[in-house]
């Protein structure tokens, strides 16, 4: 993302934006909303809607869970003080999960509107989108950090899924159209809006309304556009579109019914008619007979459009009593001893602090967090470790570094290879593994530091919306103080991204040594903060590339690359390259780019020696295809 410090000079950047032109029932209300700012609310009555026999589960204090027959403005009321408390609150503890019982809420003459803050989740608990209506809208508006800075750059850290959105409500400049003003960690699944737009920016705020994102998946529009605006990047995979207004540096789609056509770089469009391998996040649902459960999707291959328009997503579904159902109160003794008895894991919202490390040793085991809970390491703990076995499923958590260096966060298999050194006994192609809105932080809340964030050893698993993000703004920020050299490192074979976004790490962003490896969409800003070039080089190379692929690699694809730089310490900073690749004929990247940000230091070349560098005036070097078609 880029810091607000220095956003009022991308004004450049963003010139391709597009525009559209009763008395006890009022007590209650007020309880609930004390309740809500106090921490006390747990989940919310069920209004007698919970068929007999199906009582609604202990999911936490911070789970509220809404039923159709609660009047409008009482669910307003509570939605409403936790975006007061949450709105702002980019680095607190406190985590919210808003689910939405099949049903209606809100009428087209009094909407539910609900703002979505920091550390919200908002879902619906339908077996379908369509199961959930929202006459209103979901939205998340610019931050105002002075009168005339308003931005989307750092609303990161949550989430809107499975539900339909059939848009009403507000007037003047907000009429008509959702507003998703959103970054990095805020993704949009299985949503279904209808009869307007959905905006990508807040365009009804002071300037310079600028956004850093973003991820969609599973979603479908109708009766409006979707206006990307001051979005720097964006990626849309397996939907359906009405329309999609301008791209600013790296608009990709991948499997996307209505996406405009490829025509990279003028204007930034890199357009896959279908994405190659992807498998949605399981969820948390309600059945007819009112009992939670999980619904786990099927691997998709090709896929083109939503799982869900054309009839029940295929997949299988898991009773709650498969899960260990975990609260913040747990430790880390009592994650493995669900584990190690075959259970798979809800984290209900919250904090989590992580003492030794997790062990996922089951094939297909499920960790489902909600309302993006988060996992934090202490005394310089691994997170979590996932053997060689495979079709885990891991969803919906924020792994935070502690103060003690942690080798790695968290790590998809072992280093045990097969006997050419490619191969693990356990992968399965036709189960693979999935880490889906995995977030990595190192600093940030406070002082952090991991050697590495994530790294893949397994075979056969899909990165889908992965955020890793060294901290450049918050608490124990600094070169020496949250220490991190590589977000994402993969070792193994047939590994798939979608949606890669890794930042200001202090070595190579992300290694790539698997063979068959592939990524769709990848967004990077190197570090801001090294002292000088001599501390940030690596022998004669000066600085370290975003992406690197592995020399020894034979085989690699991607599409959609950008990297940018702002050096604000030493602006006199050189990249010697945004991305670096071996040169052979099966290792191919396109439509990349780089920049650097209002002359804030220079990347010399975009990939390996080939591009020129990067100019004073925020202006891409867009490279097509590399090697360079003859």
């Amino acid at each position: 993302m880029s810091h607000p410090a220095h956003e009022s000079a991308l004004a450049r950047s963003s010139r391709h934006s597009v525009l559209p032109s009763t008395g006890g029932r009022r007590r209650w209300r007020w309880a609930v909303v004390a309740a809500v700012l106090a921490g006390t609310l747990g989940v919310t009555p069920q209004a007698g809607a919970t068929p007999p026999g199906a009582p609604a589960p202990s999911l936490g204090s911070n789970v509220i869970v809404f039923d159709p027959s609660m009047p409008t403005a009482d669910i307003q009321a509570t939605v409403d003080a936790i975006a007061a408390q949450q709105t702002s609150n980019e680095f607190g503890t406190a985590r919210y999960a808003l689910l939405f019982r099949p049903g209606t809420y809100g009428t087209p003459a009094q909407p539910l509107i609900i703002p979505v803050g920091y550390y919200t989740q908002v879902a619906g608990l339908g077996a379908s989108p369509t199961d959930v209506t929202i006459n209103g809208k979901v939205n998340v508006y610019n931050q105002c950090l002075a009168p005339d800075n308003c931005i989307a750059l750092t609303n990161f850290w949550r989430s809107l899924s499975n539900l339909t959105i059939a848009v009403a409500g507000q007037s003047g400049c907000q009429s008509g159209t959702d507003f998703w003003a959103v970054s990095q960690a805020a993704p949009m699944r299985r949503v279904n809006i209808t009869g307007g737009n959905l905006s990508l920016m807040d365009y009804c705020s002071a300037g310079p309304q600028y956004a850093s994102g973003g991820f969609i998946a599973d979603s479908a529009f109708s009766g409006g556009t979707v206006i990307n605006g001051s979005q720097q990047q964006f990626l849309v995979r397996d939907s359906v579109l009405d329309g999609w207004t301008n791209g600013v540096w790296n608009q990709v789609f991948a499997g996307t019914v209505g996406a405009p056509p490829q025509s990279f770089p003028t204007p930034p469009y890199t357009t896959l008619p279908t994405d190659p391998v992807s498998r949605e996040a399981p969820f948390l649902y309600v059945d007819d007979a009112g009992h939670y459960r999980v619904f786990v999707p099927d691997v998709r291959r090709q896929a083109v459009g939503t799982t869900w328009q054309n009839g029940p997503a295929a997949g299988h579904s898991l009773p709650l009593t498969d899960f260990y159902v975990a609260t913040p109160a747990a430790d880390a003794k009592d994650l493995n001893v669900a584990l190690a008895r075959g259970k798979n894991i809800l984290f209900t919202p919250g904090i989590y602090h992580i003492d030794r490390t997790l062990q996922v040793k089951r094939p297909d085991t499920i960790l489902l967090g909600l309302g993006m809970a988060t996992l934090e390491a202490e005394q310089g703990v691994d997170i979590l470790h996932v053997a060689n076995v495979p079709g885990v499923e891991i969803t919906g958590l924020i792994f935070d570094a502690g103060a003690q260096n942690s080798r790695v966060l968290l790590r998809v298999g072992d280093a045990h290879r097969g006997p050419h050194g490619h191969g693990h006994p356990g992968s399965d192609p036709s189960n693979p593994t999935l880490l889906a809105d995995v977030f990595f932080r190192i600093g940030g809340p406070h002082v952090g530091k991991a050697t590495v964030s994530l790294q893949v050893d397994a075979d056969d698993v899909i990165l889908d919306d992965i955020w890793a993000w060294r901290a450049d703004h918050g608490s124990g920020v600094g070169w020496t103080s949250n220490t991190a050299d590589t977000g994402v490192v993969v070792n193994g074979d047939r590994v798939t991204a979608t949606g890669l976004f890794v930042e200001h790490y202090q070595k190579y962003d992300v290694i790539w040594n698997g063979e068959y490896g592939s990524t769709i969409m990848f967004q990077n800003e190197m570090p801001y903060d090294p002292p000088s070039q001599e501390a940030w080089r690596s022998g004669p190379v000066l600085g370290y590339a975003a992406y690197k692929v592995a020399d020894h690699v034979r085989h690699h694809e991607a599409w959609g690359l950008g990297s940018y730089c702002y050096f604000n310490v030493d602006p006199t900073i050189h990249a010697s390259r945004a991305f670096e690749v071996p040169v052979t004929a099966d290792v191919t990247l396109h439509d990349i780019l780089d920049l650097s940000i209002t002359n804030h230091g220079t990347i010399d070349h975009v990939v390996n020696d080939y591009g020129p560098p990067t100019d004073a005036n925020t202006t891409p070097n867009y490279v097509v295809s590399y090697p360079p078609l003859s």
